[in-house]
């Protein structure tokens, strides 16, 4: 059988381990993608340090993939070897539960994850569904087509669905690798983008990404900051840090709403007075179609700015991106 070279975690909280494994065989309905990219995502530490419970090991992390289709399974149609496409945090669902037999497969009370509950793009192909295939366009290189499929694809989603309008004040909390793409669909979108941050250093990629103020979170009171501005009709926490987003919620503006992209460890005390009476509300965003974040990310050239990095190097990759010290997001390059 041919071999390919894997990244693997064996259990919780070990290392990133290089192996040499048997390629997969693509089952029914499902795909061989031979891996181009694969994103480094925060949502890696999932599998990484066990933090879910009932996790199988050992497993393949991974879930922002791009590659070409290297072998359909049967039942396959609509799909051709060679084309290129992107895998994102979905990894299908368990057909079986309630919501699936209704039809509603975004509501699986089993679903799979990419990277989490079934083998992801640490590698040098993987196995797919053929229901969370994205088609990637030429436009974009694998390299930044691959943060699109998860980063891209929340951030997008949390804006257009919020309850922000062309020329309102919209505030991304948190300048990484969801908060450098927020900052740019927002300005593509029309709104006004704030950028808040930690370190004067960051100002000046804020504002070249479209923002129209940068807010230094250790040198101002950015709720203040935000107020004085009129208020903010919508904050975008994309910084999982629960202090943070609870020191800038007061910098919203009557009837705004705070959107969470990204989940922190720590509960989030909120007082009840900075939401009753004033119509303020909180509310979480994790769904969206990779597609559309991909398709306009393409029509209104938002690009992420990547760091690539060789899969033996995926620890290296993945240190950097957790620590935050990755200008704006890892990448794995095969």
């Amino acid at each position: 059988m041919a071999r390919m070279r894997a990244i693997k975690v064996e259990k919780p909280g070990s290392d990133f381990r290089l192996v040499q494994v048997e390629i997969p065989e693509p089952r029914k309905n499902e795909v061989l993608v031979k891996v181009e990219a694969c994103g480094v995502c925060r949502g890696d530490a999932i599998v990484k340090e066990g933090i879910f419970p009932g996790l199988t090991y050992p497993r393949i992390p991974g879930h922002e993939v791009i590659g070409t289709v290297a072998a359909l399974g049967s039942g396959v149609e609509g799909w051709s070897i060679g084309q290129r496409v992107g895998i994102g945090w979905r990894g299908g669902s368990c057909r079986k539960c309630p919501a699936c037999r209704q039809g509603d497969f975004r509501a699986c009370e089993q679903p799979l994850t990419t990277g989490i509950s079934v083998d992801g793009g640490y590698a040098d192909y993987m196995t797919a569904r053929v229901e969370v295939l994205a088609p990637i366009p030429a436009e974009l290189s694998s390299a930044e087509a691959a943060p699109l499929l998860c980063a891209g694809r929340t951030t997008f989603a949390a804006l257009r669905s919020s309850n922000a309008r062309a020329g309102d004040l919209v505030a991304i909390q948190g300048l990484g690798g969801l908060g450098h793409l927020a900052v740019q669909y927002a300005a593509k979108m029309g709104f006004r983008p704030v950028a808040l941050s930690r370190g004067k250093e960051k100002e000046a990629a804020a504002l070249k990404l479209g923002a129209v103020r940068y807010l230094d979170a250790e040198t101002t009171e950015a709720a203040t900051e935000l107020k004085q501005m009129g208020g903010a009709k919508v904050i975008i926490c994309t910084a999982p840090n629960a202090r943070s987003i609870a020191g800038v919620l007061a910098g919203l503006s009557r009837n705004g709403q705070a959107v969470l992209t990204a989940a922190s460890r720590e509960p989030l005390q909120i007082p009840p007075g900075l939401l009753i009476g004033s119509g303020r509300s909180i509310v979480g965003s994790g769904a969206g179609e990779p597609g559309d974040a991909i398709g306009f990310s393409v029509q209104a050239k938002v690009l992420p700015i990547v760091e690539c990095f060789p899969l033996e190097d995926a620890a290296k990759a993945y240190e950097k991106m957790m620590a935050a010290k990755v200008h704006f997001r890892s990448v794995l390059k095969m």
